[in-house]
Parts: C-alpha cells; structure tokens; sequence
C-alpha cells in the first residue's frame, strides 16, 4: 500500500528559465482580505493546510478553497485578485512554493489603472 495520495496534477505549467523556488507558509486571521491584486513571475502551487481562502484568478470565477484542498496560478501576466481568508470568524493557513523568474520580484502588486484596464478579462463577480 502506498503512503503517497495525488493531491494536485497542474498542466501546462511554464517555469521560467533559471527560476528560483521559495515555499512559504501564510497564515490570515480572521477575515483577512489577503494580499491586494498582483501577480507572480512564475507558476505557485498551494496547499490549504486550515480554514479556508478566498480565491480567484483572472478569467476565472471566485472560488473557496478548504482545509485539505489545493491551488496551482500559472505566474506571468496573470492576475491574482483575491487570496484572504473566506472565513469571518476563524483563522486560515496555507503553504504556497512559488517559482521565481531571474530578476524579477516574487510577487508585484497591480496598479489600479491597470485593474481597470484589464477589467474586461475579470470573470463575472458573484452577487449576493
């Protein structure tokens, strides 16, 4: 029997030449919006270790993703709006490893004029 159980399987991924590896641990009170709009210079892979965060990509629906549940974002141009903390009243922890391009800064937050320029490629928000 196998110790090992399958708990994500990305494709296609692109790591930049010459990247670097970082793996943090990143833990929201509750409530916690998370990190402002930005974007990564290589793919992240995460691992919701407690609660649960809010997560959404650009051209993708908003999501949650629970304790036991995991994430991958391809990096490059794409925007991450939301990773905070879904929960109101319970902290969250994830571990996220990231791959860094060369050069370039693990994580770059988007200006307010770019968000509204690439507001088209934002999907639909949830109404509530």
């Amino acid at each position: 029997m196998s110790a090992a159980k399958m708990l994500q399987d990305a494709s296609p991924i692109t790591i930049p030449e010459g990247a670097s590896a970082m793996t943090v641990q990143i833990d929201w009170g509750p409530g916690d919006p998370g990190t402002p709009p930005h974007r990564h210079s290589g793919p992240a892979f995460g691992y919701v270790v407690e609660g649960a965060v809010r997560f959404e990509l650009e051209g993708e629906p908003e999501r949650v993703i629970k304790a036991g549940e995991t994430f991958w974002e391809p990096g490059g141009d794409a925007i991450h709006y939301q990773d905070g903390n879904a929960l109101p009243d319970a902290p969250t922890r994830f571990v996220v490893t990231m791959m860094c391009a060369p050069g370039k800064p693990m994580l770059e937050l988007v200006s307010q004029e770019e968000l509204a320029a690439r507001a088209h490629l934002r999907a639909p928000r949830p109404t509530d």
